[in-house]
């Protein structure tokens, strides 16, 4: 079985509020740097194809999209390392931290085949989409090149995690800023063609993508082995496979890749949904998201380090900790969130012309961002509540509170606001919003359970194995 906690240690204390603030912020502030890269590599692509026009802008969309609501899920399996490795850390047990970044690894090997089944499915399916004749011959030229980075992203996933659980953050903040250097300067020789590169359009935005995150893969893995020289261990780690290793890792990714994929895959959902839509509408609601989903990277990465620093605190047999990294995390959010609010609502049209000189596009965006507003709070308190979740084990339940809040009622909603009722693409947020502050709420009082279990002396409840 996973995590089951007890009483603090004999002569414990509550750690002071200042104090677990203080942690979470230290360890969250290079990894909202490395999430802030990997979504600014998407913001670059969008930029540097925005010459080519809307259809450009929504094919990079949607392609990008519909390859992460399939990578998604197998970066989700790999959630569960969080929970292992940062307990093994806790624990003080490096070898075993050790251990299950070798059994990570070979997870992502072998998720790779399904999946890549999957996108190969999905290429054939395209046509079925119903989306705008200028936009669908772009989007299956993208999809059938980034489909080539399903392996070096795997790869590289699993060794995030495993950094991320020994508190080795510095380097993925420095593997993602860097990316973006390798993104940008690919895509000014692919996309316009230069240097005596051939111009590819938005297939040179694709072949950035990949080298990218190859890229990536290779630095994390450099970082890992440099590391592992600094300590010597009385024994060596076996590169073998683990069975029981493997199927902890499944138990614990599953529920939490299905939490990730429900949850991108109906933003997938509403975008080729849009793509039914007129281009500006599509590409309005590309750029909206797009710049939503930077402000969403912050939460994300206070989300990470609450995970590790609760697993840490399970790890080490103090639930007074793991409650305090918890709290923490999620209070941090909500102020960062507010700000975030704050920022769209103030000047909407500002942002979205930053991307575009098209008058209805940014017509259609400002009232976009005015939406995304209203679901900052609720979209931060739900991505911090999964992840400190996690820490403690707990995967399954936020499963099934994604599927209701993003599946029963963001989507469907959504889709009658949008085309029964005729509120266009601002229906289709209206819908995302109402699923998110759903989840949020559920996701804090079930996260208030567990942990309140936890600080009261009693074992917390075990997930089962």
């Amino acid at each position: 079985m996973d995590v089951v906690s007890t009483a603090s240690p004999p002569g414990a204390r509550r750690p002071a509020l200042r104090d677990s603030l203080r942690a979470v912020a230290r360890l969250a502030a290079p990894v909202i740097t490395a999430e802030l890269g990997w979504m600014s590599m998407g913001i670059v692509d969008t930029v540097m194809v925005s010459p080519l026009g809307p259809a450009a802008i929504g094919a990079v969309g949607i392609g990008s999209i519909l390859f992460m609501a399939v990578g998604i899920f197998g970066m989700g399996l790999l959630l569960g390392l969080d929970t292992v490795v940062s307990q093994a850390f806790g624990g003080g047990d490096d070898r075993d931290g050790r251990e299950w970044l070798v059994s990570g690894l070979w997870l992502a090997l072998l998720a790779c085949v399904p999946l890549a089944g999957v996108l190969f499915v999905l290429d054939l399916a395209l046509g079925r989409f119903g989306l705008h004749p200028d936009v669908e011959p772009l989007v299956r030229g993208y999809l059938r090149i980034v489909n080539l980075s399903l392996p070096p992203l795997l790869l590289y996933a699993g060794c995030r995690r495993y950094l991320q659980g020994v508190a080795r953050v510095k380097p993925i903040a420095f593997a993602l800023v860097s990316a973006n250097l390798v993104n940008v300067l690919v895509n000014w020789l692919l996309i316009e063609g230069r240097l005596g590169f051939p111009a590819l359009g938005v297939q040179g935005a694709a072949f950035a993508t990949f080298f990218s995150r190859l890229y990536l893969f290779a630095v994390l893995a450099g970082a890992i082995a440099v590391l592992w020289r600094s300590r010597r261990l009385p024994a060596r780690v076996a590169w073998t496979p683990s069975a029981g290793r493997l199927a902890r890792l499944v138990r614990l990714g599953v529920p939490a890749a299905a939490h990730l994929l429900f949850e991108v895959g109906v933003f997938a959902a509403a975008t080729a949904l849009a793509g039914r839509l007129t281009p500006d509408a599509l590409a309005a609601h590309h750029i909206a998201l797009s710049i939503a989903s930077v402000t969403f990277m912050v939460p994300l990465g206070v989300s990470s380090a609450g995970a590790v620093l609760v697993g840490h605190g399970i790890g080490q047999r103090d639930p007074h900790a793991a409650a305090g990294a918890g709290w923490s995390a999620i209070l941090l959010v909500i102020g960062l969130s507010a700000c975030a609010a704050l920022a769209f609502w103030w000047r909407p049209a500002l942002w979205i012309g930053l991307f575009t000189t098209d008058a209805a596009v940014i017509a259609i965006g400002q009232r976009l961002l005015l939406v995304a507003a209203a679901f900052q709070l609720f979209d931060a308190v739900q991505v911090t509540a999964t992840g400190v979740l996690r820490g403690l084990g707990e995967t399954r339940r936020p499963m099934v509170v994604g599927l209701v809040g993003y599946w029963c009622v963001a989507l469907p909603l959504g889709y009658l606001l949008c085309f029964r009722l005729s509120y266009g693409v601002v229906g289709l947020w209206l819908g995302l919003c109402a699923g998110l502050m759903l989840v949020g709420l559920t996701l804090l009082y079930l996260w208030h359970r567990r942990i309140r279990t936890a600080v009261t002396a009693r074992p917390l409840e075990a997930v089962p194995a």
